[in-house]
């Protein structure tokens, strides 16, 4: 017997009048017509709208609002002038308690649905106490359109730049030399690259600061070349140094088609390629690609869960993916035996620069990848705990065997994507318990989770 098709209930150009019950990971509203699934981008729970279905497929469609025929009791004025065309930040739009319970509601449906772990009674969290301005780097696109200078970020979905002179999110200091820059680079003419054509010379800009020290490294992404001779007069101007706090600048250049930001050969225009961040009373040397976390306030408090989690630990602490060796120095400024893996070879040097500058002797960072180094300890060598900080892309299986052959007491996961931590968790689960989960909103008025979990065995 022939199988029955499906007829969709709705198709492009449809207009519908629907209410937003929840929304999805992405932090968009999720509406059900006759059964069907419509994905609804700045729909908010509670919302009622007329929207214009724009795309459908046997087992989603998504729908834009034309009109907010009522609007959710949760919903707020979104402070950002192009916060409906950027998409950076996705939750402005909602109050900001909603926007905790979101994320906490998006890490226990991920270890539901994909990790098939039941959620615990209790997931705690760590709200930020500074919603805006937090941000202490801003990665900048930039575009020529018709003849005028973009500076911004993509608009979701796109390359298409959206041009600002102000990012909520962003340290203010970001913003204010960023806008200085733009009139550089207007005022010199400075060639940007069209991404259509591969042609042109300024890709992008990165600026890093630190509230703490009021320091600032500044980076320009190009191709191949260099800058006219009065703008790099400009750049190292001393007025334009002191007033912005700037410890160095940086050319970095990147010829590849590709969309990657950050290229492997830096050029010094001025100073140093470093600057200084702090955390508590730790002091970091920072060089531009190194990693580290975008919210100094909310790191602090997450630290200090590791440091108590952590904080009976005996034997060794190995720290995978320790990046610029932040958890690393935390837990080894009270004595504790750390060991650190990072595969940028940058990143570790700072990581040692960092160690020396705290007088820190009780660390050590192994530089390569993570499946390299973590398959060289077993169980003899009395590792108390294993710290996973890993990228989106979650841990390899080897990883995951390679943690189960050393075999310590406890095992601390933090991660930025819920979707590969509920996956890895279901491999860990066979022989660990999980006694605490920690949601850190590290990046408020988006929809990006950062979690943490403590598993004993």
């Amino acid at each position: 017997m022939a199988k029955t098709k499906y007829i969709l209930p709705v198709k492009a150009g449809d207009r519908l009048e629907l209410t937003v019950e929840t929304q999805g990971s992405s932090g968009d509203g999720i509406c059900r017509h006759e059964g069907y699934t419509l994905f609804v981008p700045q729909g908010l729970p509670g919302d009622r709208v007329m929207a214009e279905v724009i795309k459908v497929t046997p087992r989603f469609g998504v729908a834009q609002v034309v009109e907010l025929l009522q609007p959710s009791a949760d919903r707020v004025e979104a402070p950002c002038p192009v916060f409906a065309e950027c998409g950076g930040c996705r939750l402005q739009d909602l109050k900001y308690e909603k926007q905790m319970q979101f994320k906490v509601r998006v890490v226990a449906d991920a270890l539901k649905h994909i990790g098939k772990i039941p959620p615990p009674e209790a997931i705690h969290t760590l709200p930020a106490e500074r919603a805006y301005h937090y941000r202490n780097k801003g990665s900048f696109a930039v575009a020529l359109n018709s003849a005028k200078l973009e500076i911004g970020f993509y608009k979701q979905g796109t390359h298409a730049v959206v041009d600002s002179d102000q990012c909520d999110i962003l340290l203010e200091p970001i913003n204010a030399a960023k806008e200085w820059i733009r009139g550089l680079l207007e005022k010199h003419r400075v060639l940007i690259y069209d991404e259509k054509k591969h042609k042109g010379f300024l890709r992008g800009m990165l600026i890093r600061h630190s509230e703490a020290t009021g320091e600032t490294l500044i980076g320009f992404i190009t191709t191949k070349g260099r800058f006219p001779k009065g703008f790099v007069a400009d750049i190292r101007d001393a007025e334009f140094l002191e007033k912005f706090h700037i410890t160095g600048v940086v050319q970095n250049l990147n010829e590849q088609d590709t969309n990657v930001i950050l290229g492997e050969k830096n050029r010094l225009l001025a100073g140093e390629n470093r600057f200084t961040e702090k955390l508590g009373d730790l002091t970091f040397s920072l060089s531009l690609a190194s990693f580290f976390q975008v919210n100094t306030f909310q790191t602090e408090k997450l630290y200090d869960v590791l440091g108590n989690w952590t904080a009976s630990s005996k034997g060794k602490i190995l720290d995978a993916y320790c990046g610029s060796g932040g958890i690393s120095l935390w837990l080894a400024k009270s004595g504790k035996e750390v060991i650190g893996i990072e595969e940028f070879p940058d990143a570790v040097k700072d990581a040692e620069e960092s160690a020396r500058l705290n007088g820190i002797e009780s660390s050590e960072f192994l530089q390569g990848t993570v499946e390299q180094h973590l398959d060289r300890f077993t169980q003899k060598d009395a590792i108390g705990t294993v710290i996973v900080d890993p990228p989106r892309k979650g841990c390899s299986e080897s990883v995951i065997q390679s943690i189960l052959k050393i075999h310590p007491d406890q095992i601390v996961y933090v991660s930025c994507n819920p979707a590969t931590l509920a996956r890895d968790l279901s491999r860990l689960s066979e022989y660990y318990d999980i006694k605490d989960i920690c949601v850190a909103d590290m990046f408020p008025q988006t929809q990006h989770v950062e979690t943490a979990v403590l598993l004993e065995r």
